[in-house]
C-alpha cells in the first residue's frame, strides 16, 4: 500500500461522500455538459486538496455535512483551474488522458470551467458559513494573481528566490491554506489552531509546487504531461533558479543570458536543464522540501498525538517521494 493509499483509506467514507456530492452538484439535464463533466471526473487525480479539508476537520472530531461541502467546493474550483489552464497552455493531455479542449474545443472547455466555478460557489454557499464562502472567494483572487505574477516574472526575468516563493505561495499554497481553514471552520474552530493548520498547509503547498517543478527537468511517461513546459514559457523554477543565482559556477553569466532569451529552442532548454541538474539544482530543491517538512512538523506540535495528525504529516512524505 502506498502512502497515498493509506491516507485515502483513513478517510475513505468521507471521500466517498465527497465524490457523490460533486457528481450530484454537477449533474444537469444537458447531455453534452454531462458527457464533458463525466470525462473530467473519470480521472479524479490524487484529491490532495479535499483530503486536507477533511483531515483538518477530523482533527477536532467527526466530520459533518459542511466538511464535505467545503471539500467539494475546493475540489470543484481546483478542477475549474485545471480546465482553464489546459486552454491557456493548449495542453492535449493531463494525467495521461486527453484534455477537454483537445476532445472538444476551447469554447466548450472555458464554459465547462466556468460551470465548475459556479458549482464550487454553490457548495460553499450551502454551508451557510460566511467564513467558508469568504475563504473560497479569496482563494480565487490569489490563484489569479499568482498566475499573473508568474507571467510578469517570466516576461521581465525576475530571478530571485523571494519572487519564486511569492508566486508559488499564491498559485499553489493559497489553495492548501484555504483547505485547512475551511476544514477548521466546518468543525466550528476559529481560534489560534486555525492559524497553526493554515501555516502547516502553506508549507505543504510550497513543497507540493517545488516537487511538481522538479518533474519539469526529467522525461517521464508517469507524469502524464509534457516536461520542460515551464522553460518553454520562460518560467524559471527553483532547481534552475538556484544555479542561476550562484555566480561561482562555470558559465554562470552565459547561462543567465541564455535563460533571458525571448524564445528558447530545444537545444537551449536541454542546456539549461543540464546546467541545473549537474550543478545541484535538484538536490537543492529536495533540501528545501525537507526543510519545509521540518518547519511544518513544528506547527503541529500543539496538537495531541493522533492518527489524523500522523496522517497529515504523512502528506509531506507522499509529496516528496511521489513520482508523478
Amino acid at each position: 500500500m502506498t502512502i497515498l493509499d493509506a491516507i485515502h483509506k483513513t478517510i475513505a467514507p468521507e471521500l466517498a461522500r465527497l465524490n457523490d456530492r460533486m457528481s450530484a452538484q454537477l449533474s444537469t439535464s444537458n447531455m453534452l455538459m454531462n458527457k464533458v463533466v463525466s470525462t473530467q471526473l473519470s480521472s479524479k487525480g490524487k484529491q490532495i486538496r479535499p483530503v486536507i479539508v477533511i483531515l483538518c476537520s477530523r482533527l477536532f472530531g467527526e466530520t459533518n455535512d459542511n466538511t464535505i461541502a467545503a471539500a467539494a467546493s475546493v475540489e470543484l474550483l481546483h478542477n475549474a483551474t485545471l480546465i482553464h489552464d489546459d486552454v491557456v497552455d493548449d495542453s492535449k493531455t493531463r494525467r495521461n488522458q486527453p484534455t477537454i479542449n483537445s476532445i472538444w474545443d476551447n469554447h466548450i472547455a472555458v464554459l465547462v470551467g466556468d460551470y465548475f466555478v459556479s458549482c464550487a460557489m454553490q457548495q460553499a454557499i450551502s454551508t451557510g458559513d460566511i467564513r467558508i464562502i469568504d475563504a473560497l472567494c479569496y482563494l480565487g483572487k490569489l490563484l489569479s494573481l499568482g498566475e499573473i505574477d508568474q507571467i510578469y516574472n517570466a516576461r521581465y526575468h525576475t530571478l530571485t528566490e523571494e519572487a519564486y516563493y511569492n508566486i508559488i505561495s499564491n498559485k499553489t499554497a493559497s489553495l492548501f491554506v484555504a483547505c485547512a481553514k475551511m476544514g477548521c471552520y466546518a468543525a466550528g474552530v476559529f481560534d489560534s489552531r486555525v492559524d497553526d493548520l493554515a501555516e502547516f498547509a502553506r508549507l505543504l503547498g510550497l513543497c507540493f509546487q517545488i516537487r511538481d517543478d522538479v518533474f519539469d527537468y526529467f522525461v517521464s511517461d508517469a507524469i502524464g504531461k509534457p516536461t520542460s513546459n515551464d522553460l518553454r514559457e520562460g518560467k524559471i523554477t527553483l532547481p534552475l533558479l538556484h544555479t542561476l543565482l550562484r555566480d561561482d559556477l562555470p558559465d554562470h553569466e552565459a547561462m543567465v543570458e541564455l535563460s533571458r532569451k525571448e524564445i528558447l529552442d530545444d537545444a537551449d532548454i536541454a542546456t539549461l536543464i543540464s546546467f541545473a541538474v549537474d550543478n545541484g539544482g535538484i538536490d537543492y530543491a529536495f533540501r528545501e522540501m525537507n526543510r519545509l517538512r521540518g518547519e511544518a512538523e513544528k506547527t503541529l506540535a500543539a496538537f495531541p498525538p493522533s492518527e489524523i495528525k500522523d496522517t497529515l504529516l504523512s502528506l509531506f512524505d507522499y509529496i516528496i517521494s511521489r513520482d508523478h
